[in-house]
C-alpha cells in the first residue's frame, strides 16, 4: 500500500509532489522539480496533513514512499529521525517552538538524503513566529526542506507565502471519502456513506463518527432543536447546551491522553502514582498541567468550530430546498424538519444567517466568549415573525 494511498480526489496535487520527489533523486531527469520550501493548502479535511507526511516518506523512502518499509513506518508513527512533526495542540505556536525549528533546521540528515520539517498548523502562527522561521524558510539548507499546512495562503504572512511553493488541495468527493473508511477500516457501506456526508468530506471527522457512536449522538444533539427555536429564552439555553457539549467532546478525546501524559511524567522522575511532588519537581508538573489547559481550550475552540460547521450544513439544507437547487441534502435523517423550515421561512433570512455563522466565528476568533457569540447567533437564526422579547 502506497503512502497515498490515503489520499482521495487529489491526483493533481499528489502528481506534483511525486514528480517533486522523482527530481529529488540522484541524475533525476527533471531536477528542476524539487524544491525545499512548501505550503498546502485546503480546507479543513481535505488531507493537508496526510499530504505532507505522504511527500516526507516519499523524500524519506528508498522507493518513493512505498509504504511498507521501516522508513515509511516510521514516518507513519511519527517517531523518523529525520522527521520533524509540528502539531500545534494549543491555540497558538508559540516562539520557543520556532527557535527550535530553526536550530533543528540546521542539523545534517541522520539517515536519510533530507530532513524534513512538517508544521501542521502554520496558520497558527503570529507575526514574530513566523518572522522567526522566515530565514531558514527563505535559504533552507540544501538537505532541509520545509512543508506547512494551513487552510488558505492568506492566513500566513506574505513574506512567508512568496518563498514557498503552494499546493491547493480541494475537497475530496463524498463517495470517495466513504470508499476510504470502507476500504480501508472495514466501516459498512452505508454507514461510511452517511458519515463522509455528514462530515461533508472531512475524513478525519468521517472516521470519527463511524467509529465513534458517542460522536455521532453529540452532533445530533447539537443539532437537535436549532431550526425550532422562537424566543430568546431558548436561545440562551441552546447556546449553553452546545458549549457543553464541545467541552465533553474535547474532554472525551483528552482525558485519556492527559492521564497518561500524568503518569509518563510521574514515571519519568521517579514519582510513584499519589506520591507528593517535591518542591524540586512542582515546575515540572505544573508546566505540564498549563500545557493540558492551553490545549483544552483549543479542544474547546475546535469543537465549537466543528458544531458551527454542523449548523452551517444544516442551513445550506433548508437554502437547498428554498432554492429549488435539487443538491443532495447533507442532513438527509432531518429532510422532513428542513423542508418544514424552508416553507416557513425565506431564502433571505436563511443566507442572513449563514452571514451570522461567519460573524460568530469572527467574534471568537478574536476571544469573545464562545457562549456569548453562539448566543447572538442563535437569537439570529429565529425567524423575526417568532421573536419574543
Amino acid at each position: 500500500m502506497s503512502v497515498w494511498d490515503e489520499l482521495r480526489g487529489q491526483e493533481s496535487a499528489i502528481d506534483v509532489f511525486q514528480r517533486a520527489a522523482a527530481a529529488s533523486r540522484p541524475g533525476a531527469a527533471e531536477p528542476g522539480g524539487m524544491t525545499n520550501s512548501w505550503l498546502i493548502t485546503g480546507p479543513a479535511g481535505s488531507g493537508r496533513s496526510t499530504m505532507a507526511y505522504a511527500f516526507a516518506a516519499s523524500l524519506l523512502c528508498d522507493e518513493d514512499g512505498c509504504g511498507r518499509c521501516p522508513s515509511c513506518a516510521q514516518v507513519r508513527a511519527r517517531s523518523h529521525p529525520d522527521l520533524t512533526a509540528v502539531v500545534t495542540e494549543t491555540v497558538q505556536l508559540d516562539i520557543g517552538t520556532a527557535r527550535e525549528l530553526v536550530e533543528r533546521a540546521s542539523r545534517s540528515p541522520m539517515s536519510s538524503r533530507y530532513r524534513v520539517i512538517v508544521v501542521e498548523d502554520a496558520d497558527r502562527m503570529v507575526a514574530r513566529t513566523s518572522n522567526t522561521l522566515l530565514k531558514a524558510i527563505e535559504e533552507p539548507a540544501a538537505s532541509t526542506v520545509w512543508v506547512l499546512c494551513a487552510p488558505s495562503e492568506t492566513d500566513l504572512l506574505p513574506t512567508i507565502r512568496s518563498r514557498v511553493r503552494t499546493i491547493g488541495l480541494r475537497v475530496p468527493p463524498v463517495d470517495q471519502v466513504a470508499r476510504l473508511l470502507s476500504e480501508r477500516d472495514g466501516i459498512p457501506v452505508d454507514d461510511a456513506a452517511r458519515a463522509a456526508r455528514e462530515a461533508q468530506s472531512h475524513i478525519g471527522m468521517a472516521r470519527r463518527l463511524a467509529t465513534s457512536p458517542e460522536a455521532w449522538a453529540r452532533r445530533d444533539a447539537s443539532l437537535d432543536g436549532v431550526l425550532a427555536l422562537r424566543t430568546t429564552g431558548e436561545a440562551v439555553r441552546k447556546a449553553a447546551q452546545l458549549v457543553q457539549l464541545a467541552d465533553e467532546d474535547g474532554s472525551a478525546q483528552s482525558a485519556d491522553r492527559d492521564e497518561r501524559e500524568r503518569a509518563d511524567a510521574f514515571r519519568s522522575l521517579g514519582i510513584e502514582q499519589g506520591a507528593a511532588v517535591p518542591r524540586q519537581l512542582r515546575g515540572t508538573i505544573r508546566d505540564l498541567e498549563d500545557h493540558q489547559k492551553r490545549r483544552a481550550k483549543r479542544s474547546q475552540v475546535d469543537g465549537i468550530d466543528r458544531i458551527l460547521t454542523d449548523i452551517q450544513s444544516l442551513v445550506r439544507d433548508v437554502i437547498t430546498v428554498q432554492l429549488e437547487l435539487g443538491a443532495d441534502l447533507i442532513n438527509e435523517r432531518r429532510s422532513g424538519e428542513i423542508e418544514t423550515v424552508a416553507r416557513g421561512t425565506t431564502s433571505e433570512h436563511s443566507l442572513r444567517t449563514m452571514d451570522s455563522i461567519r460573524e460568530a466565528r469572527e467574534r471568537i476568533a478574536a476571544n469573545v466568549p464562545p457562549v456569548l457569540a453562539i448566543e447572538a447567533l442563535l437569537i439570529a437564526m429565529i425567524p423575526r415573525a417568532g421573536r419574543h422579547p
